[in-house]
């Protein structure tokens, strides 16, 4: 079987430009190929993560990745997906940003001995002259057919600014500029970035007379088609200080039991044979492959001993033990206490366990809080100082709901 083949049978691709011209391209060939990342965050999120498995996969199979970093498209910010003009960000902030992505991405592609590339799109856009640029490159794109793009069309309505139409016509651009440094053949993108790639696609074949291709890989969604890597408390983030080990592994380990295979399939690495041996269980019997999910994605995020410790503190805390050395903690000092007391309520917010005292109502009265194991009742019930020392410890564990776990720890 071929990493064409492969990559269908785990279900990460969507569309492809040219199937048999880009199974050949895979199958028979040693193509370059490049996947673009711009760096409005200081820290990937689970959203990338398929984009860098399938790089991954490919370039395990002897294919030469691009990790092209968005140093100029940046600067504009894609419009796909957002109902807003993206906020925007100072070069010191967007070469910050790269230099963290690049760090990340590195635990899952090998940049050394020119086995992948790292390259910044600021390299030559930067520097466009406007006119010459309209002239050679703009000339090429019509702009009823970009209107017709799904990226525009949602945007239409609440206004598109000229400043973000000039994006398609810029990673149009970095297709054509890749294929002319590198011999770059391929581009990779999310299943959204399909108007944009076919954009590079045209191009190159206009200015160049070659058949490039374009691939979607299909996005993180569950069962219901919902986007995944979402929590209360906002993205699930790749960087430890953002996620923190724990808490990811966490999010994995409680995936819907209708969405644990599919996650296996395009997340890791786990042999199909291994995957589909759990297709015919249910419930509780798929605890073995949540696990297994939970710990294999952590292992290629945070690596192995992180993956360990999470995993031992997630079997602790379901077996009702006292281990909570790796669990998310938030520190308190007796300042944080009046009159020697801190309410359930204040503890709940300075926690970030909920958004405001009104929610964290709601959760007790709904009988979602637990400190120490014993069920919060009294929307009004108070924590001392000597409720932080029992058991010879400093600190007390929150549960919130069936599976969200939280250490407060009294710093003296």
């Amino acid at each position: 079987m071929g990493v064409f083949e492969t990559l269908e049978e785990r279900g990460l691709i969507a569309q492809t430009t040219d199937r048999e011209r880009v199974r050949h391209l895979l199958n028979e060939e040693k193509t370059t190929f490049y996947v673009g990342f711009d760096p409005t965050a200081d820290s990937l999120h689970v959203g990338h993560y398929i984009p860098i498995m399938v790089m991954a996969h490919l370039q395990r199979a002897g294919h030469t990745p691009i990790a092209l970093f968005g140093g100029g498209t940046g600067m504009v910010g894609d419009p796909t997906g957002k109902t807003d003009m993206r906020k925007m960000l100072t070069e010191e902030e967007i070469a910050h940003n790269i230099s963290c992505f690049q760090k990340q991405m590195s635990r899952l592609i090998d940049f050394s001995d020119g086995k992948a590339i790292m390259a910044n799109n600021a390299d030559w856009l930067s520097n466009l002259n406007y006119i010459s640029f309209l002239r050679d490159i703009g000339v090429c794109f019509s702009v009823n057919r970009m209107l017709c793009a799904e990226c525009y069309k949602q945007r239409l309505e609440r206004g598109l600014s000229f400043f973000e139409m000039n994006y398609m016509i810029m990673q149009s651009y970095d297709f054509l500029e890749l294929y002319r440094r590198y011999g770059c053949k391929l581009q990779l993108g999310g299943d959204d970035q399909w108007s944009n790639i076919i954009g590079g696609v045209e191009l190159i074949r206009r200015k160049e007379n070659q058949n490039a291709c374009g691939i979607t890989v299909n996005l993180l969604t569950n069962s219901e088609g919902k986007k995944m890597g979402k929590t209360e408390k906002g993205a699930v983030w790749l960087d430890p200080q953002k996620t923190s080990p724990f808490e990811f592994y966490q999010y994995w380990r409680n995936v819907a039991d209708a969405d644990v295979l599919k996650c296996l399939k395009i997340l890791t690495f786990v042999p199909m044979d291994q995957i589909n041996a759990f297709s015919s269980l249910s419930g509780a019997q798929l605890n073995p492959a949540k696990e297994l999910l939970a710990f294999e994605v952590t292992k290629q995020i945070h690596g192995e001993e992180e993956a360990v410790k999470a995993r031992d503190a997630a079997r602790a805390l379901f077996c009702h033990s006292a281990d909570s050395e790796n669990m998310p903690t938030t520190e308190l000092s007796l300042s944080d206490f009046t009159d020697g007391t801190i309410g359930i309520l204040d503890l709940l917010v300075k926690s970030k366990l909920t958004s405001s005292r009104g929610e964290a109502r709601r959760l007790i009265v709904q009988g979602g809080i637990s400190v120490n194991g014993d069920k919060v009742c009294n929307v009004a019930s108070t924590l001392t100082e000597q409720d932080f020392h029992k058991d010879g410890k400093s600190c007390i564990i929150i549960k919130k709901g069936k599976k969200v776990y939280h250490k407060i720890a009294l710093i003296h």
